[in-house]
Parts: structure tokens; C-alpha cells; sequence
């Protein structure tokens, strides 16, 4: 019982540390990444798709992607997804071809995706307490009703605690790798 609890709050804890990760490759930085198209949904007969469904995404350089649709139709359908989503970014088309040059950040927005990196970094170190306090009321609970002793009961809080640290630790690392990205000229 206790293994089945300890193993639950481990697997929702790296689940909401791999959240946070495709949290943080949606805030863009000044370099171009295929990822950060990863949200666009394009109309694709009827069905909003992803755009990685209906085409291929390259770099070109390291401030230009490449986005060529499978099908010619489905271009000027890309480009307009492209333009409509929230991401401040301008496609250019020349055939069957989308390039999209990724502006620099000025230094007002590179603090603007800063703040909403850690704030997204808190939002999960706040999940991951949640866990622990769901996962010690748990072995509360089972001590209560007699069914694990204190000895087993105080070593899975404190596994339990172990696991909240070294996930909280890989949170204030991604979010150090998140802030320096985005420092960067």
C-alpha cells in the first residue's frame, strides 16, 4: 500500500515537471525552435490538426524557420494559422514554402517571458507540495486505521520528501536554463 502510494505522487510529480518543460518551450526566446509551433492548429478538411500533421518544420537558420505543407492547398491555410496565433510572429510564402523569421526580443519583452517563466516554475513547485501533502494524508490515514505502523509511516513521508526535493531541484534548474535563453542577444 504504501509502495503504491509513493510510486503514485513520484509518477504525477515527474508528470507535472515534464508539464512545466512544454510550459517553458512555448515562451519563445530570440532563436527560432520547431517547438514553439507545437500549439498552432491548422484546418485540415474540416479537423483542427497540429501543424506538424500537415507539415514539414525546419530551421533554416538560427532565426529563421521553415514550414512547407504536404499538400499545396494547405498553404495558404498554414500561413494564416501561422498569423492568427498569439505568437507575434509574421510568415513570409514563396511557393509552397513558409518562412518565418523570428524578431528579436527587446528588452522589455525578454523580462515579460522571464516573469511568466517563473511564474509557471511556482505554479508546478506548488503542484508538486500539493502532491506530497495528498500523498502524506494518505499515509496519515492509513496510520490512523492501524494498517502501517509509525516506523513505516515517517520513512515514506520521508521518501515522499525526497522526491519533492529532487523534483523542485530540477524545477530551479530548468527555470536558471529557461532565464539565461532568454537573457541571451
Amino acid at each position: 500500500m504504501l509502495n503504491e502510494i509513493n510510486a503514485d505522487a513520484l509518477v504525477r510529480m515527474q508528470k507535472s515537471f515534464e508539464n512545466l518543460e512544454s510550459n517553458f518551450a512555448k515562451i519563445r526566446t530570440g532563436r527560432a525552435h520547431p517547438s514553439i509551433l507545437d500549439s498552432i492548429m491548422v484546418d485540415y478538411y474540416g479537423s483542427l490538426v497540429p501543424i506538424s500533421q500537415v507539415a514539414n518544420i525546419n530551421l533554416e537558420d538560427s532565426r529563421t524557420l521553415t514550414v512547407q505543407p504536404w499538400e499545396h492547398p494547405m498553404v495558404a491555410k498554414v500561413e494564416k494559422a501561422i498569423m492568427t496565433s498569439d505568437l507575434g510572429i509574421n510568415p513570409a510564402t514563396t511557393g509552397n514554402l513558409i518562412r518565418i523569421p523570428m524578431p528579436a526580443l527587446t528588452e522589455e519583452r525578454r523580462k515579460d517571458f522571464i516573469k511568466i517563466a517563473r511564474s509557471e516554475a511556482e505554479n508546478s513547485r506548488v503542484a508538486i507540495r500539493n502532491i506530497r501533502r495528498d500523498a502524506n494524508g494518505d499515509i496519515k490515514t492509513l496510520l490512523k486505521d492501524k494498517e502501517i505502523t509509525e516506523d513505516e509511516a515517517r520513512h515514506s513521508e520521508e521518501q515522499i520528501q525526497k522526491f519533492t526535493d529532487s523534483i523542485i531541484k530540477k524545477i530551479d534548474a530548468a527555470l536558471a536554463e529557461k532565464e539565461a535563453s532568454l537573457l541571451e542577444f
